[in-house]
């Protein structure tokens, strides 16, 4: 699935869901699913600056991909991460790099969180976008 296809499937899932309070609640369930972080990955240099929320966010490299891990002690926090990990898990750093979570916007999320926590995500797709540049540069690649 192209990540294109991934920004029209979320905003496609979120319009099914109707009202806010049923998609809060589809998002608390996405953290529910999101794979825990093992406790020894949960230190102060996985931790995303800038969230209200302990928000501790990993990678690793599969081939030329990234897969993105991530774990919040909040549960719609972990919603909204395990949204960007499932969004980004599995492309490449160019990809990544060029590809803004446009269905943020499409689904009207902002509209609807609070301050900090829209705050919060925007800093979780920068720390993505960082550790994709970091991999860019690693690769060998050019940043742009």
């Amino acid at each position: 699935m192209t990540i294109e296809e991934k920004q029209d499937r979320i905003a496609r899932q979120f319009e099914l869901l109707g009202d806010w309070p049923e998609r809060y609640k589809y998002i608390i369930k996405l953290g529910q699913k999101l794979e825990p972080l093992d406790e020894e990955l949960k230190v102060e240099e996985n931790l995303v600056r800038g969230c209200q929320s302990q928000v501790w966010l990993v990678t690793e490299q599969d081939d030329d991909k990234i897969i993105f891990k991530a774990d919040s002690d909040a549960a719609i926090t972990k919603g909204l991460v395990a949204m960007l990990v499932n969004f980004y898990s599995g492309e490449n750093p160019e990809t990544i790099l060029q590809t803004d979570p446009e269905f943020i916007e499409e689904i009207g999320m902002q509209q609807h969180l609070s301050p900090t926590r829209s705050n919060g995500l925007a800093s979780m797709v920068k720390q993505m976008k960082i550790y994709a540049m970091a991999y860019k540069s690693k690769m060998g690649q050019s940043v742009q």
